[in-house]
């Protein structure tokens, strides 16, 4: 067969092969544009999420790195213990050795803030100002309130008296008080089904009054209030009817969505880890993530969220669904066959180049 045959048949292979690949990529393109269900990341599984924290943790929990980050939390008022137990267990889970004299500080500061009249001392102010609360001060002193249906009525009284005479209301406490007494509404009305928003709406009146509410998650409460609350008629609810009747519930859905998820993080851990890693919330996305995992690392969630931050931590809890790999596979054949045909056809433009160069001596002669 012909040189130039077997070019010719090498070329139409190659466009093929590039042709198909177009297609199948434009197939699996359209298929995640036409069902949102198909999507290009899905949830790894807990064994996926704790290998890839591990592997993130050989890159980032350096002996130093893990020693500041201690140094830090210890520098800070009131002291995040949790966080620092945390990162102490991470130490020590994974050998990692501390200078004797973060440690000797360590030991210090923790007798100090432990010790009775310190503990005594604190809760007082803590139960005055919430913002003052340490995690687990916060669960003792105001928590009795807080996680129980009379701070959502108290919320939403208070609410509807400061609208009926003039003063500003306090519109995040009245979103997570309707929304919490709505859950508990359900709570008897189906035997307990809608405990999971109880709990996540409960902890997360106590991360405001904390200040630890994302600055997203707390914008989402205002515009449920914004649009979800007839002002006219909550003054004067005086039942759980009556609060259904000035209530939108359509407005308050994404903000119950988040709220549910946290419930999860509780379940994996407790009330004071959930608390602490609220902040990492904005939106029902991010509290999946977390629910995700905290219920793969259990209480070493903690350790791992504090050196790997936000970002890393949910990164670990997404995997490439077998849609992604259908891409990117469609992507590399389509650059790899175009790259091919057009390397193929330059190699032929120059064999045919150096051709004529080389007859055109002989014709002048």
């Amino acid at each position: 067969m012909a040189t130039g045959t077997l070019r010719r048949i090498a070329r139409l292979i190659l466009l093929l092969v590039l042709l198909a690949s177009l297609v199948g990529t434009a197939l699996t393109v359209a298929q995640i544009a036409a069902n949102p269900m198909v999507a290009p990341l899905t949830a790894a599984t807990r064994d996926q999420i704790i290998a890839a924290t591990d592997a993130m943790l050989s890159q980032t929990a350096t002996p130093q790195a893990v020693a500041d980050r201690i140094s830090a939390r210890l520098d800070e008022s009131p002291r995040n213990w949790l966080a620092l137990d945390a990162l102490l267990a991470l130490a020590q889970e994974r050998a990692i050795p501390l200078p004797a004299d973060l440690t000797a500080r360590f030991t210090t500061l923790r007798e100090e803030d432990h010790g009775y009249l310190a503990t005594a001392t604190s809760c007082v102010a803590c139960a005055y100002d919430p913002a003052l609360c340490s995690l687990s001060e916060v669960m003792l002193c105001q928590a009795p309130v807080a996680l129980t249906p009379i701070g959502d009525i108290t919320g939403i009284t208070r609410a509807g008296v400061a609208y009926a005479t003039g003063d500003e209301v306090d519109q995040i406490d009245l979103a997570l008080s309707v929304v919490g007494l709505g859950a508990t509404a359900a709570i008897l009305a189906s035997g307990g089904g809608s405990g999971v928003v109880k709990a996540g709406a409960g902890l997360a009146k106590l991360a405001r009054k904390m200040g630890r509410l994302s600055p997203r998650l707390v914008e989402m409460a205002s515009d449920a209030v914004r649009t979800g609350v007839d002002w006219a008629r909550l003054p004067s609810a005086r039942s759980i009817d009556d609060l259904r009747g000035a209530l939108y519930s359509e407005a308050f859905v994404p903000l119950t969505e988040t709220l549910t998820d946290l419930d999860r993080v509780y379940v994996a851990t407790d009330a004071t880890t959930a608390l602490h890693l609220l902040p990492l919330v904005d939106d029902a996305a991010d509290a999946r993530k977390l629910a995700a995992a905290t219920e793969a690392l259990g209480a070493k969630a903690v350790g791992r969220a504090e050196m790997l931050g936000k970002t890393r931590l949910f990164r670990a809890t997404l995997r490439l669904s077998k849609t992604a790999w259908e891409l990117m596979s469609g992507m590399v054949f389509m650059l790899v066959s175009a790259a091919m045909l057009i390397s193929h056809m330059v190699q032929h433009a120059l064999l045919r180049a150096l051709r004529r160069a080389a007859r055109a001596p002989a014709l002048r002669h």
